[in-house]
């Protein structure tokens, strides 16, 4: 649903005094001290995510490993997000009793946040683009959420920030806050979580980890941890083609590009995101949506687990990383996320006529993604 009376006003951000609104008085602090227990209370509540081994008996030595996300209560690896960005707001005073949370997102962050939001009796308005999934506004709605919309993803920054300014709230705006707001050092965060549970695998250490980025916070927590503990493992980014991170690391002068967005949502930007940090990548690959939308089907019907897009867009970019391996003659284990449920898309990356009206045809990348988990080959020869 819209929110009321909240149209678009063309503004541009507004600054920093203007985006967190300082808490008005002391006892506050009794109410920012229950919300940070209630918060930390909910994460106990909550066991870890499971790590899957995916089979690929066609290329012995080699395994390859799921983070499945879609397990935490919202429903996303955004969990994890929305979680640090609440403790990092209300921990700076950002964030008060009566403050309403603005944040800019193509679904998944909003729906974590939403339900954050309604743990502490917050007002919550999503501002995203119109063609987000309507499984995720619906989620958003039952979280308590609003869904404010815009024409395109490049439009819900100065929307956010406006909308902060007019109604004295918090813009979350995890593009600039999410690689300082989770503690890549450890406390469980996604990195140290997935280097734990590999502990008693054949190969502990993972030769790649390969993840997307949407605001760029889990790639720079995953590559800044691979540093801290001084491991060998490489991290590979899987991007959209639509996005601008590949363009970026080809050429650092690129920070935004045009033309039609990507279908996936959660990852891929048109513009390089403040949380982005590029020195941290080793490998990139520009992934197709239609080969994203096709892995993640193929995955779903092979682990008997629904996967969104963005998780094919993962998979994708696995598969040419284990090629690569096979080629070289190299043995190890691969992690890539599972992020977020296929059920948030049924009426998008599952529908048949979606695709078809879309002109987005699977086919041969559906067989590209068959043949690579029979015979460990991505491209035919």
């Amino acid at each position: 649903m819209n929110s009321p009376n909240l149209e678009s006003s063309g503004a541009g951000a507004v600054g920093e005094a203007h985006r967190h609104m300082p808490l008005k008085t002391a006892c506050n602090r009794d109410w920012v001290s229950t919300a940070i227990q209630t918060i930390e209370a909910d994460f106990n509540r909550s066991s870890d995510t499971h790590l899957l081994r995916v089979p690929l008996p066609a290329v012995p030595g080699i395994e390859l490993y799921l983070k499945d996300e879609s397990t935490h209560p919202s429903g996303s690896l955004k969990h994890r997000l929305a979680r640090s960005l609440f403790l990092y707001g209300l921990c700076n005073g950002w964030i008060g009793p009566s403050t309403p949370i603005i944040e800019a997102s193509s679904g998944s962050t909003a729906v974590s946040e939403a339900y954050f939001a309604q743990m502490l009796g917050l007002r919550f308005i999503a501002v995203m683009p119109r063609s987000t999934s309507a499984e995720k506004i619906a989620q958003i709605a039952f979280y308590g959420g609003e869904s404010h919309f815009v024409g395109s993803p490049a439009e819900m920054y100065a929307e956010s920030a406006r909308l902060a300014e007019e109604l004295g709230g918090h813009y979350m705006d995890q593009f600039t806050y999410a690689e300082r707001a989770t503690d890549w050092r450890g406390n469980n965060n996604i990195a140290e979580s997935i280097f734990s549970q590999m502990g008693h695998e054949e190969h502990p250490i993972p030769s790649w980890i390969v993840v997307g980025a949407g605001t760029g916070g889990t790639s720079a927590t995953l590559g800044r941890y691979i540093r801290y503990r001084r491991l060998p493992t490489r991290l590979c980014l899987a991007d959209p083609e639509a996005s601008v991170f590949h363009r970026h690391l080809a050429d650092r002068q690129v920070c935004t590009v045009s033309g039609p967005p990507s279908v996936i949502e959660g990852i891929g930007r048109p513009r390089c995101e403040p949380s982005f940090v590029p020195e941290l990548i080793d490998r990139v690959y520009a992934v197709p949506d239609a080969a994203s939308i096709a892995a993640a089907r193929v995955l779903s019907l092979r682990i008997g687990r629904s996967c969104g897009g963005s998780t094919g867009t993962n998979l994708w970019a696995a598969a040419q990383v284990i090629e690569e391996m096979v080629r070289n003659g190299e043995k190890g284990s691969v992690v890539t996320l599972l992020c977020d449920s296929g059920e948030r898309y049924r009426s998008t990356h599952f529908n048949d006529a979606w695709l078809e009206c879309r002109g987005i045809c699977i086919k041969a990348a559906e067989e590209a993604m068959e043949r690579f988990f029979e015979t460990g080959v991505l491209a035919a020869s």
